[in-house]
């Protein structure tokens, strides 16, 4: 999918403008620019996480989930786990599972700890497109290559301050 035409001018930066012409507030303008920045670095990131991990048949969601895997202990867990882990709700994990073990790349058994629930594990196939991806996307320097290494932690520290006072986790 070819990237859009890149606008002639900053749309979220003409957006604070308007914003502080029609309700006077500087510090709401800027926090409201802000939060709509984040956003769209998050869909801009997403897009070439997709296409970079697309070469391998993934989507960032299933390269997530195979990472998890990986790092896990014994490369399975709980599908209920991967859900709380990754964020997402139940649906989407089974979906996400589902897609992966179509391809080999995962396999899914009853938890016997739990009788209702399912495990998945990731399989050889699994880890070996995992590492793949992974190298693509550390090539790519995930897509922050316009930052430098103390910029990338100080823009990890700033959003991971955004992420504590939410409520995102605890410790």
């Amino acid at each position: 999918m070819a990237k859009p035409l890149a606008l002639p001018f900053d749309p979220i930066r003409r957006a604070a403008e308007l914003w502080r012409s029609r309700w006077g507030a500087r510090s709401e303008s800027v926090a409201m620019a802000s939060a709509t920045s984040v956003m769209r670095v998050q869909q801009l990131l997403l897009g070439d996480f997709d296409a970079t991990v697309g070469r391998h048949g993934l989507t960032f969601a299933r390269y997530e989930a195979l990472v998890l895997l990986a790092f896990s202990r014994e490369g399975r867990l709980p599908m209920s786990k991967i859900g709380q882990r990754l964020m997402v709700h139940p649906t989407s994990v089974t979906n996400i599972i589902q897609r992966l073990a179509g391809h080999g790349l995962v396999e899914r058994a009853p938890n016997p700890a739990d009788g209702r629930g399912m495990l998945a594990t990731i399989t050889p196939q699994g880890r070996e497109v995992m590492e793949a991806a992974t190298k693509d996307l550390v090539a790519a320097g995930f897509s922050l290559g316009s930052l430098t290494a103390a910029e990338q932690e100080q823009l990890f520290a700033l959003l991971r301050k955004v992420r504590v006072a939410a409520g995102d986790f605890t410790g």
